[in-house]
């Protein structure tokens, strides 16, 4: 045999078993996996809830028209700061204006014959009681006169009395008698113009108080001519302009409000909480917000004020008050009062709040992404699954056998091994974990292809190294 055709068979030779070599080694690890690993470690966590919204005052009022007709005069621009009590608007107002002068003017009519009947009333008291008093004077007589008669009788019928001394003295009866019943009649014409003055000045009073009530309606529609704003704020709309007719209780319409007022003295972030999260949410818990117009700036705040009614994500409407499948997705109003507002900030602003729902201190804590699910009948060992395979059932054992089971894969031995752990609050990347490992284990945290579809004790690869993370990502 040649010695070329010697040196190639050799070289063949080394091929196949380098071949068969690589062949066995490549073999013997195709069921490794590549995994990133990451540590039990512990820290402060906080869990929160991001939402976003827009900027709106706390108390806010929308100016509307009372009475239909056209603005004469709009007082103040918007942006302006204006005080309770202070003239806004005021709106045409003739009618309204001549109504009030005329009740005015019959009012004062009024108490002038309701003064002169209280007076005819004081002028017939006093006849009144000059009457009485010469009743009492003639009835006096009356006695007196009658006592002289007897006395004369008497002396008359002793013959100590002449005739026309008693007659005289009968006479002087007679006369006080009729004085008496002359004064009577006085009292009771007395009596009668007293009651007919009486009369008169009740029917007066009660006119004045008929033409007081129509002065305070006409004075009433007279007002609401004219806006009034009900407390300190802000103008933060003025749709309307001067000459322009607005109209009043006409929803939805551009003619019925004049202004907003707003009080900017508490300004509030008003967000939309996600249904999952809003049993998470209590009062007074902390959050920052940002404002999309003053970039670079997260402001402080509390919750001050949480909805009880869901509220539909696509039309914005109480899913109480909706047709629409109670399975759309929906929203809670959460209210977030900002602790200290700048003074550039404008109601409407769009914003965004992170709302802290709970935190922890010095607690054990794993990446969000080392956690998975399995089932229990996938955590088996392999003799034992073939084993459950081949041996039928019962519905119960099966029925356990598909339940779930939370955990993570730890490392030990070169594999990832399947452990159940309980878990508390959940931060941003991190979560709370309540047992099941120790501080400083090393658990699978990537790839999520990998934590999904690895099995149990499956032999794995570490590579933490950056270039290799984004490769299995």
């Amino acid at each position: 045999m040649k010695k070329s055709v010697k040196i190639w068979l050799a070289i063949g030779l080394v091929l196949v078993l380098a071949g068969s070599v690589f062949y066995g080694v490549k073999k013997s690890r195709a069921d490794i996996v590549t995994v990133q690993t990451g540590k039990v470690v512990r820290q402060e966590l906080a869990s929160t809830v991001s939402a976003s919204g827009e900027v709106r005052p706390r108390n806010y009022v929308n100016i509307g028209a009372n009475v239909m007709g056209r603005l004469t005069g709009i007082f103040v621009k918007e942006g302006d700061r204006v005080h309770k009590g202070q003239l806004l608007a005021r709106q045409e107002s003739v009618q309204a204006g001549a109504d009030v002068d005329a009740q005015k003017a019959s009012l004062s009519s009024s108490q002038a014959d309701s003064a002169g009947a209280e007076a005819t009333l004081k002028a017939a008291d006093e006849s009144l009681r000059t009457a009485q008093a010469t009743i009492d004077r003639a009835s006096y007589e009356v006695d007196r006169t009658k006592l002289n008669l007897g006395r004369a009788q008497q002396l008359l019928d002793e013959k100590l009395l002449a005739k026309q001394e008693f007659d005289q003295r009968q006479a002087e009866a007679q006369s006080a008698a009729a004085t008496l019943r002359e004064a009577q009649a006085r009292l009771d014409q007395a009596r009668a113009q007293r009651l007919q003055s009486a009369s008169a000045l009740a029917a007066s009073q009660k006119r004045i108080a008929q033409i007081q009530a129509t002065v305070v309606r006409v004075s009433d529609v007279l007002a609401k001519s004219e806006s009034i704003s009900p407390l300190d704020g802000v103008v933060t709309n003025l749709p309307v302009r001067v000459g322009e007719t607005v109209v009043p209780g006409v929803q939805n319409s551009s003619a019925s409000l004049i202004m907003t007022i707003a009080d900017m003295s508490l300004i509030t972030a008003e967000v939309k909480v996600d249904e999952t999260d809003i049993v998470n949410m209590q009062l007074n818990q902390t959050a920052e917000v940002t404002i999309d117009a003053i970039p670079d700036k997260t402001f402080k705040g509390h919750v001050i004020e949480i909805g009880n009614t869901a509220i539909l994500r696509s039309t914005g409407m109480a899913a109480s008050q909706s047709a629409v499948s109670s399975q759309e997705a929906k929203d809670f109003k959460v209210v977030v009062a900002l602790d200290d507002p700048p003074p550039e900030i404008r109601p409407g602003l769009s914003c965004n709040a992170k709302i802290t729902t709970a935190t922890r201190q010095n607690v054990l804590t794993i990446p969000i992404q080392a956690l998975t699910i399995r089932q229990k009948g996938d955590l088996l060992p392999q003799a034992k699954k073939s084993v459950q395979a081949a041996t039928k059932t019962d519905p119960a054992k099966e029925k356990e056998l598909k339940e779930e089971v939370q955990g993570v894969f730890v490392v030990s031995g070169g594999k990832a091994v399947f452990r159940k752990v309980g878990t508390g609050i959940t931060g941003a990347t991190d979560i709370e974990l309540l047992d099941g490992l120790k501080e400083g284990e090393e658990i699978v945290t990537g790839s999520y292809r990998v934590i999904r579809t690895m099995r149990n004790e499956t032999r794995i690869k570490v590579d933490n190294t950056t270039e290799t993370t984004a490769k299995t990502e």
